[in-house]
């Protein structure tokens, strides 16, 4: 029996693993991996798998990152965690310090929690407890596009709309306002996306304009709806957004737990619309893929609605175990080290520009629906039909064919249903991205043979 069987066999003995129906292992092998370095992952018997998607998304500067490393191994022997009600520590502070420099200017208060969905739970409850705090306890209800997907907790999951995630669950979720999204697979033939991406807007203006008395703030994944299959829209719909929620007096949550930090082409995807949130969500790259950690930036007017005496029960009284954890402050201290002295926005340029040459042969694809790209992000759709753009029944499962046939060539790809994506960490190469590319298009031809 190899090392790899071995693990496999502890592992499911007593593991029950994410986003998986575990019977699949009697037919789908577990990999274990033992080690990893840059764009590779090493398991036990020494195969070795190309990370064409950031191990869901986190890593961007490769694995064992020496700088990274060496960060986190020397906080280790200063401080690992103290409580943040009442104490703080360095990491954290300057932390805070150069969120508050590197996001669009306004958000100048940071709340740390531990993984993305708490995030979005705190961003609800912070914009809910604001209105109420104001003394317009009606406006309590939110506004999201169709196919978000913004976490797996309860209140996440109440303002998500795929439904893979979220249908079992519905009597247990809050009734959230959902409108269209701009989503531009679904454009008419001959529109761009800045059209179509408009035109969607006008459903979300008449929701804005008919019911902003009850609504407390509208929660949209900028850019790219990820979960959702990395369906994309136009930055234009952002800049309409902030004008109409101002205009009507809601708040804005954007989600950039997973397009953040230089996804999208640039650091935060809101730049390209120049569109400041009320609450800005961070995570998953944040500690460039070490440690959990997330942060919901928010402006100084949302601050001082809690900022009164105790008595008055204004505070925000949300709390996590591990928030503001000092080794994650560390890994993340680091990750912004590596975007400053390495110009990483810059560099990853033609990165995107290779990774697009590479995957432009496949929109002539009989089975490919379209290839579409937003920064270092690229997703390649199978059809049934291509011109109708028709999926294919899910419970064909032909992307899961493609990822099996990409881990044989090693390559580590998860498709998104019947949608190919690649989203590399940044230490990826020209040759690599030809390579990975190369494997998703084989995958294809097989699975919709």
């Amino acid at each position: 029996m190899s090392l790899n069987e071995q693990w496999m066999r502890r592992d499911l003995a007593t593991l029950w693993h994410p986003c998986t129906q575990m019977k699949d292992h009697e037919t789908l092998p577990l990999i274990p991996i033992k080690r990893g370095e840059g764009m590779y992952l090493e398991d036990f018997d020494g195969n070795r798998y190309l990370d064409a998607i950031s191990s869901w998304w986190v890593n961007i500067f490769g694995h064992a990152n020496p700088h990274i490393n060496r960060r986190i191994k020397a906080q280790l022997d200063q401080l690992e965690h103290v409580i943040l009600a009442g104490f703080t520590h360095q990491p954290i502070i300057e932390l805070s310090e150069r969120l508050r420099q590197i996001t669009p200017e306004g958000l100048d208060r940071c709340f740390y929690a531990d993984n993305g969905s708490s995030c979005i739970e705190l961003a609800l409850k912070m914009s809910f407890h604001y209105w109420l705090n104001q003394g317009q306890p009606q406006k309590r209800r939110f506004v999201t596009l169709s196919n978000s997907y913004h976490g797996e907790t309860v209140g996440a999951m109440s303002v998500g709309d795929v439904s893979l995630y979220t249908e079992t669950y519905r009597a247990l979720l809050f009734d959230a306002i959902r409108v269209p999204s701009p989503d531009c697979y679904l454009r008419e033939e001959g529109a761009s996306w800045e059209e179509h991406s408009l035109s969607m807007f006008l459903r979300m203006e008449r929701t804005l304009a008919e019911q902003h008395q009850e609504i407390a703030a509208v929660i949209v994944e900028p850019l790219i709806q990820c979960a959702g299959g990395m369906r994309m829209y136009h930055p234009v719909y952002l800049r309409r957004l902030r004008e109409a929620c101002d205009r009507y007096g809601v708040h804005l949550i954007f989600d950039e737990i997973a397009v953040g930090f230089g996804r999208t082409g640039t650091m935060f995807a809101c730049e390209q619309a120049q569109a400041t949130p009320d609450f800005l969500c961070l995570s998953k790259a944040l500690t460039g893929g070490y440690l959990p950690m997330s942060v919901c930036l928010t402006g100084e007017t949302i601050y001082q609605a809690f900022y009164d005496d105790y008595s008055k029960r204004r505070a925000f009284l949300h709390s996590h175990s591990y928030t503001g954890n000092a080794l994650a402050s560390a890994a993340a201290l680091a990750t912004l080290d590596i975007f400053e002295s390495d110009q990483i926005i810059e560099r990853n340029r033609p990165l995107a520009a290779c990774l697009s040459e590479a995957a432009a042969p496949l929109a002539d694809h009989p089975q490919v629906g379209e290839v579409r790209q937003t920064g270092m992000v690229l997703a390649i759709e199978m059809a049934a039909d291509k011109y109708r753009r028709t999926a294919y029944p899910w419970q064909e499962r032909r992307g899961l064919r493609v990822m099996q046939y990409a881990l044989r060539q090693g390559v580590l790809l998860r498709p998104l249903g019947d949608v190919v994506y690649i989203m590399p960490p940044y230490v990826v190469t020209p040759e690599q991205i030809r390579r990975i590319v190369q494997v998703a298009g084989e995958g294809i031809d097989r699975a919709t043979r």
